[in-house]
């Protein structure tokens, strides 16, 4: 048996919890189809879930297509979740990306087939729906050609009765001259040896050549196979199944390799303990197994594994052992993390492939006595998602999360309130920027000189870097120049610190290059035992390197960048004139409108802050007929007031007030606290 580990993704509400439901059920996992508007689902499981019909958290169920494992992955279509999609990108061997044959391509669509595009991930597309009022076929795919990919190819027919139950949707007979004039024009492109062949044949093409090149053309993500069909009344998800046999690719199976794979969902069993979702790429881990796990070379912790559990026969059961290709639990690797590779932490990598939140709102308990049980609530749930990035604020006695919406909030508030039994608030959320450096800038601090009260000598020099290139560490001192321990402090305090800027915010997009270093080697007095004030330990690198970088920082200066948002908005052309004044209101930049008749193409920029408020207000602007897409686009300057956020740090920019807190010394020069 070959795996394919398979996921199904879409645009909130165009049905892929049903497709595979109805995928479980052709396979005989399922006697009954579970609805989503019924809350029985063999995959929203949560609660919350249930309630709102919506897909929260990826869940994976598991069965055959003959002799493939399908290890099918249901993902979050609201984009407030897309770390949770995120995290599932990383596993996949193939996708089935769902369109909805009523709603057409929508925003969250292109968000997604753009990514599967850039990873080089096999994509087989599913139009569903078929059978609802207002589902269309020619439209459909004309949307799928022009704002999904060019590259798409339909493996049958017009659907007939479109629009009712009896919709039904063919499939081409492989010496189909429809399909075979298509599939040669498409595959041609990518391949001159076919394209030479085919002129040699006499611009003919073997209809089985044909098939075998999409298949490898479809794993290579250079084509996207469409079908049509309908999840509720199972018309074309044989077509469907069919492809997914046969066009995308199965994981590897290097079953004696080495032991690697990678950490995409982390959640606790019944006892509390731990329990990682990992995909394994190669090798064969088993029970009572030590594996090292972390994130890159140098990061590795090591566990013992104490069960395993894989998924077949649409539930997980316990196994000795697992390997290539199977998505497993793994108990007893007690502080594995989201995003670690387990065994080789050198082979795999994770990625972002979507844009970080660019909100954040501060949870207030009710009762204020339960802060602390808060605390440690939150604690678990970032251990699932990494991504609301808690941020505690001691002088303020505050919690701060990352969102990506409004609709986060209240999964959050209900996950508090069933699971921890701790009732919350919050309140508005407030825009995430960040700093890049404006220039350059350098400091340095030196040993026993001035009011230097830390046994270190540190330089540092502050420059700016191209826009996403992140944060980068240069040494312009001999590695050797001093104790290892002591240059990784360095290292790891530059990175925590330009956590908080001069104004608060994140900084980024800046290369920080240690200039000067120095330390006082390990001493005592005669007879003595070590005696740390004579001698440099990682702590006064710790608490000076704040202080230098803090005032490189201060000399280059920074410049706060607001997250920018691209819109795309459809609308009557004669609403255009009231939407322009509202989208100046919220310091939108509009692009020229294209109008078509009666209706209108507004597209531009608008500052994050300001898109739920469009949300809200463009139905009244435009009669209830205007459509918003919004995603990520960058980062840009602020204009006007400069946006501060209150430190949770010792606040390195104020001298006085950062030795006060880091400095215990005594008259005569006594330890380091």
């Amino acid at each position: 048996m070959h795996t394919l580990n398979l996921g199904i993704l879409a645009h909130v509400d165009a049905g892929k919890t049903s497709l595979t439901e109805r995928l479980l059920y052709t396979a005989g996992i399922i006697d009954e189809i579970g609805r989503v508007d019924d809350g029985n689902t063999q995959t929203d499981s949560l609660a919350l879930e249930r309630q709102r019909g919506i897909t929260i958290k990826s869940a994976v169920v598991s069965f055959a297509l003959d002799d493939v494992t399908v290890n099918l992955i249901d993902t979050p279509g609201h984009p407030d979740f897309i770390a949770e999609v995120e995290r599932v990108l990383n596993v996949l061997d193939g996708a089935v990306l769902v369109v909805s044959a009523v709603e057409g391509v929508q925003a969250q669509t292109r968000v997604l087939m753009r990514t599967l595009q850039r990873l080089r991930i096999p994509t087989l597309i599913f139009v569903n729906k078929t059978d609802r009022a207002g589902a269309r076929y020619a439209q459909v795919l004309r949307d799928i050609t022009e704002r999904l990919t060019p590259h798409a190819v339909t493996m049958g027919p017009a659907v007939t009765g479109l629009g009712t139950r009896d919709a039904l949707s063919g499939a081409y007979a492989d010496g189909d001259p429809r399909l075979t004039s298509r599939l040669t024009d498409l595959l041609t492109e990518h391949d001159d040896a076919l394209l030479a062949a085919y002129v040699d044949d006499g611009g003919a093409l073997d209809p089985a050549r044909l098939l075998a090149e999409l298949a490898a053309q479809t794993e290579r993500a250079l084509v996207h196979p469409v079908y049509f069909g309908s999840a509720v009344t199972g018309d074309g998800i044989t077509a469907l199944t069919g492809g997914i046999k046969e066009l995308l690719p199965a994981a590897g199976d290097d079953a004696d390799g080495p032991v690697s794979g990678t950490v995409f969902k982390v959640e606790r069993g019944r006892a509390g303990e731990k329990l990682a979702w990992v995909r394994m790429f190669s090798g064969t881990v088993r029970t009572r197994d030590r594996l090292e796990f972390g994130q890159g070379p140098g990061a590795a912790s090591e566990g013992k594994v104490t069960g395993i559990r894989v998924f077949a026969g649409g539930t997980d059961v316990d196994v000795p052992s697992a390997g290539p290709g199977q998505i497993v639990k793994l108990r007893g690797l007690g502080d594995i993390r989201i995003g670690d590779a387990v065994g080789d932490t050198r082979a795999v990598g994770t990625g972002h492939h979507f844009a970080p939140p660019t909100l954040e709102s501060v949870v207030v308990p009710v009762p204020p006595a339960s802060r602390g049980e808060l605390h440690g609530a939150l604690a678990q749930l970032a251990e699932q998602d990494p991504l609301i990035n808690l941020r505690q604020d001691d002088m303020r006695k505050e919690i701060s999360v990352s969102l990506y919406g409004e609709v986060q909030k209240e999964v959050i508030q209900a996950t508090l309130a069933d699971a921890f039994g701790i009732g919350v608030t919050f309140r508005e959320s407030t825009t995430i920027c960040l700093e890049r450096p404006s220039g350059t800038g350098s400091a340095l601090e030196i040993i026993d000189k001035d009011d230097n009260p830390f046994l270190a000598t540190v330089g540092l020099r502050v420059d700016p870097a191209p826009p996403g290139s992140g944060v980068a560490y240069r040494l312009e001192v001999e590695l050797g120049s001093m104790p290892y321990s002591l240059m990784r402090a360095v290292e790891e305090t530059v990175v925590a610190t330009l956590g908080q800027g001069l104004y608060g915010w994140r900084v980024t997009d800046c290369t920080v290059t240690m200039t000067h270093s120095g330390y006082w080697p390990r001493q005592s007095h005669s007879h003595a035992v070590f005696d740390k004030s004579m001698s440099s330990t990682a702590g006064d690198f710790r608490n000076l390197t704040p202080l230098v970088l803090m005032a490189a920082l201060r000399q280059a200066g920074t410049t706060v960048h607001e997250p920018m948002h691209r819109f795309r908005a459809e609308l009557p052309a004669d609403t255009l004139g009231p939407l322009l004044p509202a989208l100046a209101h919220l310091r939108a930049v509009p692009g020229p409108p294209s109008v078509d008749g009666s209706r209108c193409v507004l597209e531009g920029e608008i500052p994050a802050a300001g898109v739920h408020a469009l949300q809200q207000r463009l139905p009244g602007l435009t009669r209830g007929e205007g459509v918003l897409e919004t995603a990520f686009a960058s980062h840009r300057p602020v204009s006007g007031p400069v946006p501060q956020r209150s430190r949770t740090d010792h606040n390195p920019l104020d001298r006085k007030e950062y030795l006060l807190h880091t400095v215990r010394r005594t008259g005569s020069g006594g330890g380091l606290a």
